[in-house]
């Protein structure tokens, strides 16, 4: 299971929790996708067959040749790069603003029509506007205007930067390309309505992947589908010339005289919002998520400073500040620490072995390029992507990350709801809406389900080993749609990204990309004796269970007495379903 395992980032003592500390999202009608969640057949080969992300960059070869220099240059900030150290358009709009003797000016927009669409969490929300504050801190002694705007309709979001553009006199937009279809879709848009205009010059970057997608391909020139070919080709690509690893320079300063700017000037009063209307966390899950979660890059740097250079806790396997006094430092970090074991102790959920960068990475509060850099200080400045150490190990689930969001871009059927491999398209799903509410609340009665799906509604967060379990319980022994398990992570997670939260749940589902074959059914109580092994992982968020011996799969009447729900079915008798019905999709 290591290889492929459900990878993270929405798919990476304290008190106990009998019950989420926030309520989940009920499931009323929840079993029954609404027509235009999932896209037909045909506009999903249509989107495969057109590539947005390759004819966005179509767009970009023919820009506006030569426009005027206009009063300012732009850098549009998105959600998944929230940082000023190593971002690429930031740097070269920075850049290009210099050489032109123009200040640089950073606008970021709120869309609640699509975190809506995009089944976007209000904790995820909640983290970006934590970091656009630090952000507009971190420019302003830059002397660079920072300009947060919310716009609906989501239709109508390329004409009002155009417009923006116009207002502010400015002939030069960067920003770094986000790979959904509607995001990509919008860019392109903004960049014809540019050229239609014939005044706004657009540069979109790769950022997010350490290799760009459109760089690693087959002989036959596509997008891989499977992993391990994928990776035998990526690495090569990091010792490419300009250097992927490379950190992009710092955004330079702007003149002070910015601030007199009868326009620009007032841009320094725009101030971050607190919340996004229809996205507010109750005051009790705010306080948790900002303890579990701080925001702003120093916090991301110390977090994989640690990861790197301390050793893993059971004590800070829960709802505890990761930046806490007391982590005990590695002597040698090249074997003690927590990424030098990482190979063995990656799926152990019992103590804190992962790095816990999922939120960050997912947020671009840090970069790939990063973290990648940092595991180099342990190698003598060389890079392990081995299977063999702890190092090589983790380097290959950033490697995972790159990989799904180049499977986003090659097969954007994946974010329109389809399934990668259509042949599964007519499994044949339940539809009970008492199940899928219990998997939600952590009421299943299978203990390590139930644990992580707590963890996710007190943390906003889940280990990724126990992604893996509780997806494949959903999807496998309950037998209801992927797609239900896949919209929830995304509502609840902190670290919600399309590209790693479906690649992981169609990898659980065995209808995406390089999949667990159908007939490969994890049995949770055996995952859960091998992820939990001390039980204190399955204690700390299952109260009722706190006191149990045999805790995996405790007795029917143990469990009546203690209050805790009996499982719906044998893991016998929901294997046997599920290999009936993949085996002859729409068929009982």
């Amino acid at each position: 299971m290591s290889a492929k395992r459900v990878r993270s980032a929405t798919f990476s003592t304290t008190a106990h929790h009998q019950t989420p500390s926030s309520p989940t999202k009920k499931t009323k009608r929840d079993t029954q996708f609404l027509p235009n969640k999932i896209a037909t057949t045909e506009n999903a080969a249509k989107a495969d067959h057109a590539q947005p992300m390759f004819t966005l960059m179509e767009e970009v070869k023919t820009h506006v040749k030569n426009p005027t220099k206009g009063d300012a240059v732009v850098y549009w900030m998105r959600m998944e790069d929230l940082r000023t150290n190593d971002n690429t358009a930031l740097s070269q709009a920075s850049e290009h603003a210099e050489k032109a003797g123009k200040p640089l000016l950073v606008l970021f927009i709120l869309s609640p029509q699509d975190y809506i669409a995009h089944d976007r969490s209000a904790r995820r929300i909640d983290f970006t506007l934590r970091n656009l504050k630090n952000i507009q801190e971190s420019l302003a002694k830059l002397h660079i205007p920072f300009c947060t705007l919310t716009h609906s309709p989501r239709t109508t979001l390329p004409s009002r930067v155009l417009s923006l553009l116009s207002e502010w006199s400015v002939t030069h937009l960067f920003a770094n390309i986000e790979y959904e279809v509607d995001e990509l879709r919008r860019d392109i848009e903004v960049c014809r309505l540019a050229k239609k205009e014939g005044k706004v010059q657009c540069t979109f970057l790769h950022d997010k992947c350490i290799v760009p997608p459109g760089v690693v391909t087959t002989k036959e020139g596509k997008g891989y589908t499977v992993y391990s070919p994928f990776l035998r080709s990526w690495l090569p690509h990091l010792s490419d010339k300009p250097n992927p690893l490379a950190c992009a320079p710092a955004p330079r300063a702007n003149p002070e005289s910015v601030h007199s700017h009868n326009v620009f000037g007032k841009l320094f009063d725009v101030k971050v919002p607190e919340y996004v209307e229809g996205f507010q966390l109750k005051p009790t899950d705010a306080k948790q998520i900002r303890t579990c979660w701080g925001a702003g890059e120093d916090v991301a740097q110390e977090m994989l400073k640690r990861f790197l250079n301390t050793k893993s806790s059971s004590s800070r396997l829960g709802e505890v500040d990761p930046l806490a006094e007391g982590a005990k430092p590695a002597k040698n970090s090249d074997k003690d620490s927590r990424i030098a074991k990482y190979k063995d102790a990656r799926d152990r959920v019992d103590a804190d072995t992962t790095s816990r960068l999922s939120p960050y990475l997912a947020a671009g509060v840090i970069s790939a390029r990063e973290c990648v850099r940092a595991t180099m200080g342990l190698k003598n400045g060389k890079i392990d992507a081995s299977r063999d150490t702890g190092i090589g190990r983790w380097v290959q689930e950033v490697a995972w990350r790159d990989f799904y969001t180049h499977v986003l871009a090659y097969f954007p059927r994946v974010s329109m709801g389809r399934p990668f491999l259509e042949k599964f398209a007519d499994v044949k799903w339940e539809t009970n809406e008492k199940h899928l509410q219990a998997w939600k609340d952590g009421r299943t009665g299978v203990p390590i389900v139930d644990a992580g799906m707590r963890q996710a509604n007190t943390m906003g967060w889940m280990h990724n080993r126990v992604r893996m379990i509780t997806a494949i319980y959903l999807v496998k022994d309950l037998m209801l749609d992927w797609r239900l398990g896949e919209r929830y992570f995304m509502e609840t997670l902190i670290d919600g990204d399309l590209a790693s939260n479906n690649g992981g749940w169609q990898w659980s589902a065995s209808t995406g990309v390089d999949p667990a074959p159908y007939f490969r059914i994890f049995n949770p109580y055996t995952q859960s004796r091998k992820a939990d092994p001390t039980g204190e992982y399955i204690r700390h968020f299952v109260q009722e269970l706190a006191e149990v011996r045999e805790l995996h799969d405790p007795p029917a009447k143990l469990a009546d007495k203690l209050g805790y729900p009996r499982p719906f079915m044998t893991h016998g008798e929901a294997r046997e379903r599920a290999i009936r019905r993949y085996k002859i999709p729409g068929e009982e």
